[in-house]
């Protein structure tokens, strides 16, 4: 029999009405099939396992992905897949870090979640849930369908690290500006092979250390030389420049020697776009011409979730300067169009 675990951090998927106090409070996801009792025609072999106390995922943090992966891990070989119940705000950070802490990754990690609560009769808590769960139980030529991390929302199958939040309102609530989605779910499962991850050869491994130093630096308009500096000479180990366009900054040369200061003093400034589609051209425009040759470096199309998660991943593996700059502009996991 099919055996995935469920691992419930939190979040609105988990929640029901308290019907003394009208407010949501958490149910017990041991209990989940009577919550769900559609998952019994599923003929899996679910095992839950909810963390202690959950938590919102505003409160998510590099230590909880440390613990998700270990837990991964520690229960690999014993499950067919996993399914992570995770608030929406910050799920496109949990599986952007997971997709680089687990090497060699040939199972599938959904991540899911909900924008109405379990419990209310609209929600789309349910169809998720199930969803996911086909999703991690699927195979092909007994190898996993999709071994890689990925989130499942609103009939749409994500890789993890091309994902970004971008609607609080609707049931779609995840985008992949540039990257095709992996699978659709309508009256059938449809899954688009040539943009799954190949199965990899090794074995898995996990790395779990993670250095968050690091600032954010986003353009806009009339910025200040005071409010550059409070970046470029903080303490902090690199920098993620949110540019205009293709990568474009202003020329004035108050920025461009803060910037340049930073990376004498050794600290690593990736550039990515404010847009949501499109990619980083270094020196296509004489506007990032200047920061290429001072050895900025190119996130190309990568969301802001990935690039924070890859930034901190690399920083903490004991590289080198220069190599956590060429592997920045490296695809590890998929994570970038070069």
């Amino acid at each position: 029999m099919t055996k995935i675990l469920i691992i419930y951090t939190g979040g609105t998927i988990g929640m029901v009405n308290d019907t003394e106090t009208g407010t949501l409070i958490p149910f017990n996801f041991k209990q989940i099939q009577q919550n769900v009792p559609e998952l019994a025609r599923l003929n899996y072999e679910l095992e839950v396992h909810s963390f202690d106390p959950i938590m919102d995922s505003s409160n998510m943090h590099p230590d909880i992905w440390a613990e998700l992966a270990k837990l991964i891990f520690t229960r690999y070989d014993e499950f067919d897949g996993f399914v992570i119940l995770h608030g929406s705000d910050t799920m496109a950070y949990t599986a952007s870090a997971l997709s680089f802490m687990l090497q060699n990754l040939s199972k599938p990690v959904i991540l899911t979640g909900s924008q109405l609560p379990i419990g209310q009769i609209r929600t789309d808590a349910k169809e998720n849930l199930i969803t996911a769960l086909e999703i991690a139980a699927m195979k092909e030529h007994g190898r996993a369908k999709v071994p890689e991390v990925c989130i499942y929302f609103d009939s749409q199958l994500f890789r993890g690290n091309r994902s970004i939040k971008y609607n609080s309102e609707k049931f779609e609530a995840f985008r992949s500006p540039n990257y095709p989605i992996l699978a659709e779910a309508g009256v059938h499962l449809n899954f688009f092979n040539n943009y799954i991850l190949p199965p990899p050869e090794k074995e898995l491994q996990v790395l779990l250390d993670f250095n968050s130093n690091i600032g954010v630096l986003k353009m806009y308009p009339g910025i200040s030389q005071q409010a550059v500096m409070a970046i470029t000479h903080s303490p902090v180990d690199a920098i993620v420049l949110e540019t205009f366009g293709s990568g474009n900054t202003t020329t004035a040369e108050w920025f461009i020697n803060c910037l340049k200061e930073a990376i004498a003093n050794g600290k690593i400034i990736v550039d990515i776009s404010q847009c949501q589609r499109g990619s980083v051209e270094l020196g296509k425009y004489e506007t990032s011409k200047q920061l290429q040759e001072m050895g900025v470096v190119s996130g190309y199309d990568m969301t802001f979730e990935a690039t924070i998660t890859k930034l901190m991943y690399l920083m903490a593996q004991g590289h080198s300067y220069e190599e956590v700059v060429k592997l920045m502009e490296q695809s590890l996991r998929g994570e970038l169009t070069a």
